[in-house]
């Protein structure tokens, strides 16, 4: 069975659980010369690193934005480890006061690598002490209370921030400024997606057949840790119902089990498509209306189902609500009432 993470059963959920953050582990590369894709970013970065490295100094704060499963934590480990030091990783939302930021600060050694998940849901005390850490690598501990509070002022040895979030724009400008080098992440080709499934599977010692890897990587939503969820599942498809080897067969089996179809999309995906067009002739409908038909959270249909729909051209968003597309209609083998202006009206 699937792994059951914070968006329950799903294996194309995006986002992972603490379970899944430790399948990964053993899969990620821990050198920029073994990530695959992302091939500007990597340049980049490694232009960054070497600089760094030339002159003697911590190299600047980076901050990785892109959708969640693109490898923004790996990313972070790399630098680490580039550079050889160490990585304290910590997230914005576990950081909901000050004095939590400054404990984490007072620990860094020099060169430390700081990551922050997530980082624009920092607390908003927390966000002010750290524009002044990474400016001019000191913070303000305030002690007492009241009239008799004082200030101490505690110098920090250089270290790098690495900041990863999911949502640029809801970083502060005076936040964002302060990153020497900003990454956009992109989501992957299919060709890329084959490289990274043919790697962990090597990783995982078991024989993978090329269609069997493309068949994964063009189901995984262009996301990497999709690929290799999926690779999981097929890898325990192949071994129960055959000698291990991972064909396009097993692939095949092991995802229609999952009820993940040609395109990605899996069971809630389906079901979010099926009510649009079934019930509400193709919408526009409300968000709230449509995820009580499918018995999930509003949230969890905007931010886990939502994006990919709208990515993959299968629904609009209108001022009215949702809508379905020509292609939302065609994929469920569906006849949209009316033509295609009937569908945004």
């Amino acid at each position: 069975m699937a792994e059951v993470d914070d968006q329950g059963a799903r294996v194309v959920a995006p986002d992972a659980s603490d379970l899944e953050r430790a399948a990964e582990a053993a899969l990620r590369p821990k050198r920029l010369a073994d990530f695959v894709g992302q091939p500007t970013v990597r340049s980049q970065l490694q232009l960054l690193l070497d600089a760094a490295r030339g002159r003697g100094v911590t190299p600047d704060h980076v901050l990785l934005a892109g959708p969640p499963g693109l490898g923004k934590t790996t990313l972070a480990m790399i630098v680490a480890a580039e550079m050889g030091t160490s990585l304290r990783l910590t997230s914005g939302p576990a950081i909901q006061h000050a004095g939590d930021l400054a404990a984490i600060l007072s620990g860094l050694q020099e060169g430390d690598i700081l990551f922050i998940d997530e980082i624009h849901r920092l607390a908003r005390t927390a966000e002010e002490m750290l524009y002044l850490a990474m400016e001019d690598f000191r913070v303000d501990v305030v002690v007492g209370k009241g009239p008799g509070a004082t200030s101490i002022p505690l110098t920090l040895p250089p270290f790098t921030v690495v900041g990863a979030t999911t949502r640029s724009g809801l970083l502060p400008a005076p936040l964002r400024d302060r990153f020497g080098f900003t990454a956009h992440l992109e989501f992957y080709e299919v060709e890329d997606l084959e490289r990274v499934v043919h790697r962990s599977a090597g990783l995982l010692g078991v024989p993978i057949d090329a269609a069997a890897a493309h068949e994964i990587a063009s189901r995984s939503r262009g996301t990497p840790r999709i690929a290799n969820r999926l690779l999981r599942r097929v890898v325990d498809f192949a071994q129960v119902n055959g000698d291990g080897t991972v064909s396009l067969r097993s692939a095949r089996g092991a995802l229609t089990l999952f009820e993940v179809d040609a395109l990605g999309l899996d069971r809630l995906d389906r079901a979010v498509l099926d009510a649009l067009c079934r019930r509400f002739g193709g919408g526009p409908v409300g968000l709230t209306t449509l995820a009580v038909t499918v018995g999930e959270e509003a949230e969890t249909v905007e931010t886990v189902v939502e994006p990919y729909l709208v990515r993959e051209g299968f629904m609009v968003r209108t001022p009215r609500g949702r809508a379905a597309t020509p292609a939302a209609w065609a994929h469920l083998g569906l006849t949209p009432p009316g033509g295609e202006g009937a569908l945004f009206g």
